[in-house]
């Protein structure tokens, strides 16, 4: 315990941290990424623009994903266009895996001069976020329109118009020589008091979650990618002046790609035998390319 009255580990990369502030009805969960997101992103040849998406779109996953208790539990995070320079957008979550990849026009997005905006990327595209619930088999979707000026827009505006849910969400990313860096926070209010209360989204004024926005939305890029601080650090930074901070242990995130050879044969014996044998090679084999992780798995099948 430090002497600032809070509970302090080493800052480690690569983890998310759960936090709740009782007496504001108000969650959150703060992300450092690390040796993780250079794995993710080395797994293609992406230019400065996409994998600048892709990291702020890994670290909103592990955001969401993280709010998941059951095990095999999964948050998908997809962004689409039909006619953007990125056409496709996926990231997901799973007990703390994660992966993502995006597709993009290279030659489009080399005529560019600057760093594009989401607008630019995307054109008239939409974000779909799916949390598939392990324990129950249920699924969740909401789709909004890709708006705003960021991913994270995008994300507040999903909570908002799918959940009702006031969030606010901040990212940060810096990319260096020794390595790329991400982070993020996301802090909701919930519904106060025990259920049949009268629902927050309704209320023409939420004096409690006005002020812990406002506290949260303080926090610097800098802050959110500094090594030098832990997670625990940051957030008594922000909310120090509470009456209590609860904070959950810190979670381990890994690189998480599934794919295998065992897994793609059982997606091939979905397929009716005619359509399986017009993917042959001329070996016989099945070659399949993982988006993911850039993998070629030759399938005998």
């Amino acid at each position: 315990m430090s002497e600032d009255g809070i509970q302090i580990e080493d800052s480690g990369f690569d983890r998310v941290l759960g936090f709740t502030i009782p007496d504001r009805n108000a969650r959150g969960r703060i992300v450092r990424l690390g040796p993780v997101l250079d794995e993710v992103l080395s797994s293609h040849s992406y230019p400065v623009a996409t994998r600048q998406l892709l990291a702020e779109a890994l670290t909103l996953s592990a955001l969401l994903g993280s709010l998941l208790k059951d095990d095999g539990s999964q948050l998908t995070m997809q962004a689409h266009s039909e006619d953007g320079i990125v056409q496709l957008l996926v990231c997901d979550y799973r007990s703390g895996e994660l992966r993502g990849y995006v597709m993009h026009d290279p030659e489009r997005l080399a005529a560019l001069e600057v760093m594009p905006s989401l607008s630019e990327l995307f054109g008239k595209g939409y974000l779909a976020i799916t949390f598939d619930i392990g324990e129950t088999g249920q699924r969740y979707q909401g789709i909004v329109p890709l708006e705003g000026d960021s991913l994270a827009e995008a994300c507040e505006a999903y909570f908002a118009q799918s959940e009702q849910v006031p969030t606010l969400l901040r990212i940060g990313v810096r990319f260096s020589r020794s390595g790329t860096v991400a982070g993020g926070m996301l802090v909701q209010h919930l519904a106060d008091g025990e259920e049949g209360r009268e629902r927050l989204h309704v209320r023409m004024d939420h004096p409690e979650w006005e002020h812990v926005s406002i506290m949260a939305g303080s926090v610097t890029k800098e802050e959110l990618i500094d090594g030098g601080l832990s997670l625990e650090q940051v957030v008594w930074r922000l909310f120090h002046d509470e009456g209590e901070i609860r904070v959950e242990p810190r979670h381990l995130l890994t690189k998480g790609c599934r794919c295998n050879a065992d897994h793609y044969r059982d997606v091939l014996s979905r397929f009716p035998q005619v359509e399986v044998d017009d993917m042959r090679g001329d070996d016989g084999s099945i070659t399949v390319d993982c988006a993911f992780c850039s993998k070629l798995f030759h399938i005998e099948f």
